[in-house]
């Protein structure tokens, strides 16, 4: 047990913690009261790492007669005597019985030595076990594949590059044939037109001379 020495408890635990209550144990011929605001908080102002109150060495105490100074004095331990001290001494046994005599050893018969212990045997030391063969060594992983997807790679970009050339040598013919088109279209629209309004003027003046010989 540990030792359960007068202690005080945290005044900050005691201000959060209410109401308060009075615990005691037995410490020699004392009787230890704390006020304190739970089981753990006594334990802690006896200096106990025990449970006392499990153990059954430690109680409540309700009488308002023993319950006041340790209320007026809370977290303080306070010893009070159980009894008197000619009470403590009469409660001490009369005589304290000596144990009985031992036999006197026999005389007689001469003591004889005592064979030797045999000598034990070394201990074998063990096989040292064989160690194990080294693992043979993976080959070194191949490189084909890398390769031949960089080739892959390579040659998709090439395509791609003359596929290109080839598509934009195609827009400039179709550019340079758009011009062509749309030139000969304006010509040949011009031409159409310049008849268009050459014979009309012809066939106006024709109706106009037709009119006038009515």
């Amino acid at each position: 047990m540990l030792d359960r020495g007068p202690g005080c408890v945290d005044d900050g635990e005691m201000a959060r913690s209410a109401p308060l209550k009075v615990y005691r144990t037995p410490i020699g011929f004392h009787d230890a009261y704390v006020a304190a605001s739970s089981q753990k908080a006594a334990l802690k102002a006896w200096g106990s790492g025990h449970d006392l109150f499990g153990t059954g060495e430690a109680e409540v105490v309700t009488d308002s007669a023993l319950t006041k100074e340790p209320l007026a004095r809370p977290g303080e331990v306070i010893r009070r005597l159980r009894a008197t001290a000619a009470e403590q001494i009469a409660s001490l046994p009369d005589k304290v019985e000596e144990p009985p005599p031992e036999p006197p050893e026999a005389s007689a018969a001469p003591r004889q030595k005592p064979e030797p212990e045999p000598k034990p045997k070394p201990a074998l030391k063990p096989k040292p076990k064989p160690k194990p063969a080294p693992k043979p060594r993976p080959p070194k992983p191949g490189d084909d594949h890398v390769v031949a997807a960089r080739q892959a790679l390579d040659a998709a970009t090439k395509a791609a590059a003359s596929k290109r050339r080839d598509l934009d040598a195609r827009e400039q013919a179709l550019q340079l044939e758009r011009r062509q088109f749309e030139q000969a279209q304006a010509k040949a629209a011009a031409a159409l037109q310049d008849k268009l309004d050459r014979t009309e003027r012809k066939y106006r003046a024709a109706l106009a001379a037709w009119k006038a010989l009515l």
